[in-house]
This record gives structure tokens, sequence and C-alpha cells, in this order.
């Protein structure tokens, strides 16, 4: 099963991405996990002031600056996995330094055969 990981930290105090992803316990992450098979990709994502949120109301496309909720948190990027079970997604995902001073999240992506319809 894929499970999508975004990584992220708390927004006054979040490092750079670049400056992350440069970071040789991260790029050891990457190796080990792309040796293991699990990684399948990636990305380090601009900063939460450079979104832009899309809502459709009324027909209309709405949009506005920034990032999509207030929040103290923010996601400076993803990368996704496959993995057996949830339990190896967790482990893969508690071995990513960030775990150590931000936040992994680990969300199941959703296989379109499970769809109704």
């Amino acid at each position: 099963m894929k499970y999508l990981l975004l990584i992220g930290g708390p927004a006054d105090e979040a490092e750079d991405s670049a400056e992350v992803c440069g970071r040789e316990d991260v790029r050891a992450w990457v190796d080990e996990m792309t040796r293991r098979g699990v990684l399948l990709d990636g990305e380090l994502l601009h900063p939460a002031e450079d979104a832009t949120t899309l809502r459709v109301r009324d027909g209309r496309v709405l949009l506005s600056d920034g990032p999509f909720a207030e929040t103290k948190e923010q996601i400076g990027g993803y990368n996704l996995i496959e993995c057996a079970s949830l339990d190896e997604a967790v482990e893969v995902a508690s071995r990513h330094p960030v775990a150590r001073t931000g936040l992994v999240e680990v969300r199941p992506v959703l296989d379109p055969a499970d769809l109704p319809g």
C-alpha cells in the first residue's frame, strides 16, 4: 500500500526546505529508503506564504494567497512510500530525521479501485 508522508514542523521554527534536504541525516534516510525499495517519490515545497488556495463557490473560482488554514505548523515537503502495512510505514516515517524536531504525518493513499461506482 502507498502512504504519503507529509513532512513539517512549527511555522516559526521551520528550517528552509533546501537546508533540510541538504542535511546529511536526511540524505542518509533517502538513501536507506531507496535501497530498501520503499521510497517512490519526494519533493520539497515552497513556503506556505507562496501557496494559492482555491475554492469553488456558486460556480465561481475563488483564490486566496497563503496557506489553506491558519496554523502554527506548515508542511515543507512530502515523500511517497510503499509498504506492506501501516506498521512498516510508521517505522519508515519514524526514521525520518525531521520526526525528531518536527512532524511526519503518515496518510494512506486511497486506491482508485476502492472508490464506489
